[in-house]
């Protein structure tokens, strides 16, 4: 950043008063808090670590300094539930993304599937990668489609399953047309994430972990602990 873009020492100092405001509410709306899902603690929550993170932002491009806050990013807690307190319906939303890794083991699954269905003079849809993944898609179920997504040329990314309450049963047909429409966050009951980015935080963890012990290791002045505690 070039020194005419940085931030002026009046501007980190406003950030820094932010915080402190923010951190004040926040004390403030716990304290006051009127249940586990207290509206008020959450806006709070998300005001403090807005004003943490513009204030680590400033400090950094202007004096090249850090924090010790962990800003929240694609963890943040959802919203308060809001809906019904003993749901009639439910939907389940899932999200599985795949890398076509091995585009012939994928032509060559779909093709066993199409030659052990074939009907005579039926033209083959297995030929082209996205006619294989319909053969494929449309043969098995997504679960068997999941477990053994390597015998099929597929590669795992990330995954999410979201539970969501609802007041009534949808009428059939009823959604069809638009059945990816935004979901309202605060009716979901529970989310499952599965991502590659949360192995690499625990590899991090587990490394850190390991340079602990090696110091400690080190160190001829530790006295060996008691085997009987």
């Amino acid at each position: 950043m070039s020194d005419a873009a940085q931030p002026t020492a009046a501007e980190v100092r406003a950030a820094a008063e932010a915080v402190k405001t923010a951190l004040d509410r926040h004390l403030a709306a716990v304290e006051r808090r009127t249940g586990e899902d207290d509206p008020a603690v959450y806006e709070a929550f998300n005001e403090l670590a807005a004003a943490a993170e513009e204030y680590d932002e400033l400090l950094y491009d202007r004096y090249d300094e850090v924090t010790p806050f962990e800003i929240p990013g694609v963890e943040e807690p959802l919203p308060p539930y809001t809906g019904p307190e003993e749901p009639n319906a439910l939907s389940v939303l899932i999200r599985r993304d795949y890398a076509v890794a091995e585009p012939h083991r994928l032509l060559a699954q779909a093709q066993r599937v199409e030659a052990a269905d074939e009907e005579g003079g039926v033209e083959s849809s297995a030929g082209t990668v996205h006619g294989a993944l319909g053969v494929l898609f449309g043969e098995f179920e997504p679960d068997e489609i999941a477990s053994r997504h390597r015998d099929f040329g597929l590669e795992e990314g990330d995954s999410t399953l979201w539970v969501l309450a609802a007041d009534e049963p949808a009428e059939p047909g009823e959604w069809l047309e638009t059945p990816f429409e935004p979901v309202d966050p605060q009716r979901v009951v529970c989310r499952f994430d599965v991502s590659a980015v949360f192995d690499d935080e625990a590899e991090d963890d587990l490394e850190e972990d390991f340079a602990i012990g090696a110091e400690l290791d080190d160190d001829e002045d530790l006295e060996p602990l008691d085997a009987e505690r």
